[in-house]
């Protein structure tokens, strides 16, 4: 096994009960450590079965999944270790304040009370979320709430970090902090597992990605290779719709 591979997906299918074709259709997939890696594409292409797949959420079909040398299928307490996920659905307790929230999730990491009270209140203050420390999350907006259960997946200092949609419907400071975060986490050797609709950023952020669409693999590399090498685009968001067409996703 490459060392140097922190993902590496073999031959992965997924086909949910009642469906006759595949969400994930024998998808070959490396991605290496130290990346800021975009999975993109449009609704229903495969990402989210993709990386809830990684995070062990739900189970393939058939393929295989190493994480850091770990198989998915064997190695599962270890691989928890050492990754994190933030999903797109804001995964906290409405009735808790922020404090509650991350220092009930940084427990079940088994991390120790005065580790783990310091990490809060440096990632509190490193998101502008010092004052909302006390907050119930019920009183919180959108843009706080994301930056919460962003610190909640990665109370743990994982070593890959799988973000769904980590800004979807916040506003542009609150976007802005978010990803000039994850640029800093990225810098430090987390590497980073990214879906977006927003091809904007992933063309900024992102240091390889991959387009699927209807479950497979359409195309894979740098964001400025993929322009360059579409002659007749200007942009990511240009060849990600000569890839996969202009017609409406369900």
């Amino acid at each position: 096994m490459d060392e140097k591979i922190a993902v590496n997906i073999r031959h992965l299918t997924k086909i949910y009960k009642g469906s006759t074709e595949p969400a994930v259709d024998d998808l070959n997939l490396q991605i290496y450590k130290g990346e800021f890696y975009g999975l993109l594409g449009p609704n229903g292409a495969g990402k989210t079965t993709t990386i809830s797949i990684i995070s062990s959420l739900i189970k393939p079909t058939k393929g295989e999944v190493f994480i850091d040398g770990y198989d998915l299928m064997k190695d599962l307490p270890a691989i928890k270790r050492i990754i994190g996920v933030v999903p797109q659905e804001i995964a906290l307790y409405e009735k808790l304040t922020a404090f509650e929230n991350l220092y009930y999730f940084g427990r079940l990491y088994g991390i120790n009370k005065s580790d783990l009270h310091r990490r809060i209140d440096f990632l509190l203050e490193r998101l502008g979320l010092v004052k909302y420390k006390f907050t119930k999350l019920i009183n919180c907006s959108g843009g706080i709430k994301r930056r919460i259960n962003l610190i909640a997946g990665m109370i743990h200092l994982p070593k890959i970090l799988i973000l769904d949609e980590p800004v979807v419907g916040i506003d542009v400071q609150s976007r802005n902090l978010i990803k000039e975060f994850l640029k800093e986490l990225n810098k430090d050797n987390t590497t980073i597992i990214y879906t977006s609709h927003i091809m904007e950023d992933a063309e900024k952020l992102c240091s390889r990605l991959s387009i699927l669409d209807y479950g497979k693999l359409v195309e894979q590399g740098a964001p400025n290779e993929l322009i360059n090498k579409n002659s007749d685009c200007s942009s990511l968001e240009d060849v990600f719709l000569k890839l996969t067409g202009q017609s409406l996703r369900d």
